[in-house]
This record gives structure tokens, C-alpha cells and sequence, in this order.
């Protein structure tokens, strides 16, 4: 039997429909796969709602409160319902006996780790590249959220059982790559003892560079100094890229993010292979490349726009707005030709699903790339782009501001070590990722429901100190050793444990969906939800003694209760997990 008590209804609702196709009562060949089974809007509707009538109505060319009424008297008599009712036009609502959700509790129970997993993954490999910041300083606040949503992303996909490849592109090659290096040159030469005076426009000015000028001066000492820049450039420029990844791989470790795959741009182009160029012969040979001018744009001309004949992507041919340009005037590639390429070699690696985690200034760059992925990969390649909204700074209320190209902004290490992984990573979780973000630093250290990270961990460590205490009242209970068969789940029953087990009963459904829809923030809201259960349990307990935890005047009950809490604490635990959470069993 699945954990999922939504799925299992959908089963049992579709069998139904199947039943009054081989009796007659509704046509062949309808599609049962659009019938589904939620929960209703409003909780006053039932427990379970349906669309299963409105869907087949029009393909069986009957009215939806035909097929509704079919339905209802076949599924009156089915296990653990109560009552099944015609809403509006057609939709049906469920109400659940009691025992229904005791089961469920049971199930949860005897499945323990079954219970908080999904197989819609059935092993396919996916590739979900995440944060790929340019190697041109530390992580700051807008690459954190991408990263913490990126890594909770591929910890869902993991757990829903796909075979998860996590990836970063380094961009490795181009003009700012050029920047680096000039501005760790200068670094360097002030490492020997130069004043290098005010930083150049266009180079980066942050103190960060500092470190990288003085390990170049002391690997090289004074020799880059008597070096044309065509020498030395390189050099520096190796130098600068291994020092900002090893410091933004240190940044991204003290969140506990690590990756499979380090890709480097410039692999794309070096030795004797060059997949760029492999990537548009694949293209021209299917007819998606021509020579021609593109018309000059409505408004500030992009970047890559230039008024002359030049090499061109039908990007068009695949939904995006117009064709767009592969070759620089130069005769180098363009960015985008080389996204174009590493995305063609994600795929030749076996990679037909992969996902990219974009900061939200990127969105202007998703049709084309969607294109590009369609085109090179005849439509056997998906890609889907999460984009990540900026994330606003404020303490006490008041903005902090950033501006990376002044070195004046926040790191990402910086909000790690004020404030905690664990804060930081829930935190960004706490919104729709498409949704901007405001984060603040006294905010996330208050101890109230307010602080949606300590909530959810403080439901953690109450349910353990109850266990603690369970071991000095109740010494044979064991919340590691339960036997579901034989506890007396069935004793609970007041409305606020019913509520506590009904959000227990989402938990599958609720990992399973967001899975599907690459939104690990479902697994956020859902914890807080929970945890606000819990809570409400909790305090109810405090105004009506009965309803204690430990009762050892009632061992029945207390087993009952205590049995709820392990589920609970599991899955509390499970999805903390998945955003890379710890679950404490004490809190101050």
C-alpha cells in the first residue's frame, strides 16, 4: 500500500471509473491519468476533493454531475469513507472515518524511512547545476539563495529517486576573467611594495584580491613585473581563478553545499577538441544556422546585438523572440554559443533532464537557452530554469546595502557566520523562489513564531524532551521500537491530534509534488505548517490535562500519543534533512 493516502484514493477513484467502463456506463478510452484527488480549498468541503467528473465529462459527452452522481454511489461503501458529496457542477468531496487517518498514522509508523520517500524518479538521471558564480570574488547574498536552492533542490530530487549529478559551471574565459587578472596584478604589485593608487574602472577594487596579489608575489617574486601583459596575463589569470574557487568551494562548504562536477568554459574550447564549434555544426547540419542581419532592437540595444552580417541561431523557430548571434565580430564565440555547447555536452553525458538554478537578471536568457537545448537535442533534452529573485538585506528593519563592484558588499560567509547555516538555509526556502526576499538579521535570531527556522526546530526538541521524560515515566516505551499493529493509535481523538495526524498524512504527497514541480520551498511551508500543529497540541495539553503527552495514570493513552510524536519527530526530521537543516534535540 502507498504512503501516499492522496494517491491511494486517486487509485480507487480511477478504479471506479475503469468499473463503469467495462459495465457500459461510461465510454472506452477515456484518460483516467487527469483524474486526481486533492485536498480541498476550504477544509469545511471534506478531507479528500475530486476532479475526476469535470475532467471525463466532456470526452464521455455527459454533464459532470452525471458522472459525478456514477461515482458517488460506487465509492459510498469503500474503505475508510464517510460520506461522498456532489459540490457545484460536479466536483466530489470525501469526508475520511476517523479510522482512516489512525491507519495512516499506523502506516507512517510501520513504513518509518518508506514513509518520507517517492519513486517518480525511477533512477533517471538528472543534472541540476546550481550557483556557477564567476570566479571574480566571493559569494555574496544573491548567489546564497541560488545556492541553497539549488542544493535543497537536488536533495528532493535524490530522495524522489532520481540519480542527481550536482554541477557548477565555472566561467572560466572572457573579458571578465581578463578584469580578474589585471586586478590581481595590481594586487600583486602592491604585494611588492608598489602604491597602485586608486583601482581602475572596470576592474574590481574588493580587498579580496589582496590575498591572491601576495601568494602570486610569493610564487613568482619580481619576474611578472619585467613580462609584456600577453605573458603574464595568463599566468595571473590561472593563479586568480584557483584562489576564488578555492575560496568560494570554502564559502559554499560552510553551508554545507559540495558539488560532483566542476565545469570549466574553457574546456569547452581546449586541446584539441571544440565543442562550440561541434555544437553549431549539429545545428547548421539540421538547418538552424544562417548567415544575416538582425533589425536593431526596440529600446538600449543588449550587448550581443551588432549591426552586420554575422552567424545566426533560428532560436525563433523554437518560441523565443528572435534569432540570436553565435559569433563575436572578432570571430570568437558569443556567451551564448557556449552555453549552447556546455548544455550539448550535459546532454551527451546522458543527461536528457536538467535543471539550472538563474538569478532572476538572467530571465531575460531563458527562451533562448530553452531553444538551444530543443534544437541541439532534437526535443529529447529538458531543460528547466528556476530563476531566484533578489534577496533584500535588512537589520532591525533598516536596508543593508550592497554593491559588489565597490567591494562594499555582504558575503555569503559573512550572513553564515552572524546568523547560522541552518537560518540562513531555511530562510531562503521561506519564499517561491520567482519571489523576492527580504531577510533579516535580527529577525531570523528571535526566538517566536515569527522566526519560521526556530519554530520548526523548537517542535524538534520539544517532542524529544518529552521522549526524554517518557524514559524516566514510561522506561518501556522505545520511540525507535514501536510496534504500530499493537499500539492503541485508535484511542486519539481529539480534533487537535486528528489535525496533527491529517498534516502527517500530506508529508508524501506534499515530497512526491514537489519533486515533480522542482519547488523544494513546498518541503519549507509544509515543516512550518506541521510544526504549527505540533505547537497548538502542545499548549492544548497545558489548558486540558487529559490531553498530556504522558499520562501514567492512562499508559493506553500515553502510548497513543507518545507513538504520534515519533511520527511526527521522523518527519520533522526528514524534511529538515532535505533542506540541509539539523533537527536539535535541546534549543535554549
Amino acid at each position: 500500500m502507498t504512503a501516499n493516502l492522496f494517491a491511494r484514493y486517486e487509485s480507487l477513484l480511477r478504479a471506479e471509473c475503469a468499473r463503469l467502463i467495462e459495465e457500459g456506463q461510461l465510454p472506452a478510452g477515456l484518460d483516467l491519468d487527469r483524474v486526481t484527488v486533492e485536498e480541498p480549498r476550504d477544509p469545511a468541503h471534506g478531507d479528500l476533493a475530486s476532479n475526476a467528473a469535470m475532467v471525463l465529462a466532456r470526452p464521455a459527452g455527459l454533464s459532470p454531475r452525471a458522472i459525478a452522481e456514477m461515482l458517488v454511489a460506487g465509492l459510498g461503501d469503500a474503505d475508510g469513507i464517510d460520506s461522498v458529496e456532489i459540490a457545484g457542477p460536479g466536483f466530489i468531496n470525501i469526508r475520511l472515518r476517523i479510522g482512516a487517518w489512525h491507519e495512516t498514522l499506523r502506516q507512517a509508523l510501520r513504513l518509518g524511512a518508506d514513509f518520507a520517500t517517492a519513486a517518480v524518479g525511477a533512477g533517471e538521471p538528472v543534472n541540476v547545476e546550481y550557483v556557477s558564480a564567476n570566479p571574480t570574488g566571493p559569494l555574496h547574498v544573491g548567489h546564497c539563495r541560488g545556492a541553497v536552492v539549488g542544493d535543497a533542490l537536488a536533495n528532493l530530487l535524490a530522495r524522489a529517486g532520481f540519480a542527481v549529478t550536482r554541477e557548477y559551471y565555472i566561467n572560466d574565459a572572457g573579458a571578465q576573467i581578463d578584469a580578474l587578472a589585471r586586478s590581481a596584478y595590481l594586487r600583486y604589485r602592491e604585494a611588492l611594495g608598489e602604491e597602485i593608487g586608486d583601482i581602475p574602472s572596470g576592474l574590481y577594487p574588493g580587498d579580496y584580491l589582496k590575498p591572491v596579489g601576495a601568494a602570486i608575489a610569493a610564487r613568482h617574486g619580481r619576474a611578472l613585473l619585467h613580462k609584456d601583459e600577453a605573458d603574464w596575463l595568463p599566468v595571473v589569470a590561472d593563479a586568480a581563478v584557483a584562489a576564488m574557487m578555492d575560496q568560494i568551494r570554502d564559502d559554499l562548504a560552510a553551508l554545507a553545499i559540495r558539488h560532483d562536477v566542476f565545469f570549466s568554459e574553457r574546456s569547452l574550447t581546449s586541446g584539441a577538441r571544440d565543442l562550440t564549434r561541434a555544437a553549431i555544426d549539429v545545428l547548421r547540419a539540421r538547418g538552424l544556422i544562417y548567415e544575416g542581419r538582425l533589425q536593431p532592437p526596440k529600446g538600449q540595444a543588449p550587448d550581443d546585438w551588432e549591426d552586420r552580417e554575422q552567424t545566426l541561431f533560428r532560436s525563433t523557430a523554437f518560441g523565443d523572440d528572435v534569432d540570436r548571434p553565435l559569433m563575436k565580430s572578432d570571430g570568437s564565440y558569443t556567451y551564448f554559443a557556449s552555453d549552447i555547447a556546455y548544455h550539448y555536452d550535459k546532454f551527451a553525458r546522458g543527461f536528457s533532464s536538467m535543471i539550472d538554478v538563474w538569478g532572476a537578471d538572467h530571465g531575460g536568457y531563458v527562451k533562448r537557452m530553452k531553444a538551444a537545448v530543443e534544437a541541439t537535442t532534437e526535443g529529447q533534452g529538458r531543460l528547466d530554469i528556476r530563476l531566484c529573485q533578489m534577496v533584500r538585506l535588512f537589520r532591525g528593519g533598516e536596508p543593508v546595502t550592497m554593491s559588489k563592484r565597490a567591494g562594499e558588499f555582504v558575503t555569503l560567509r559573512e550572513l553564515v557566520d552572524e546568523v547560522g547555516a541552518d537560518a540562513v538555509r531555511f530562510m531562503m526556502l521561506m519564499r517561491r523562489s520567482d519571489a523576492p526576499l527580504d531577510f533579516d538579521f535580527v529577525k531570523v535570531a528571535e526566538q517566536s513564531r515569527d522566526n519560521p527556522v526556530f519554530y520548526v526546530q523548537y517542535a524538534h526538541a520539544r517532542i524529544s524532551s518529552v521522549f526524554r521524560n517518557a524514559a524516566e515515566l514510561v522506561p518501556d516505551f522505545d520511540p525507535g521500537e514501536i510496534d504500530a499493529a499493537a499500539t492503541p493509535v485508535g484511542l486519539l481523538s481529539d480534533e487537535f491530534e486528528i489535525q496533527l495526524i491529517r498534516r502527517l498524512a500530506h508529508f508524501p504527497r506534499i515530497l512526491e509534488a514537489a519533486a515533480v514541480a522542482h519547488e523544494p520551498h513546498r518541503i519549507a511551508f509544509y515543516l512550518y505548517d506541521l510544526a504549527s500543529d505540533f505547537h497548538a497540541l502542545w499548549n492544548r495539553g497545558k489548558e486540558l490535562p487529559h490531553l498530556r503527552f504522558i499520562d501514567v495514570g492512562q499508559l493506553d493513552y500515553t502510548y497513543a500519543r507518545l507513538a504520534m510524536l515519533a511520527a511526527v519527530a521522523y518527519v520533522l526530521r526528514e524534511g529538515l534533512q532535505l533542506l540541509g537543516v539539523s533537527a536539535p534535540e535541546e534549543m535554549a
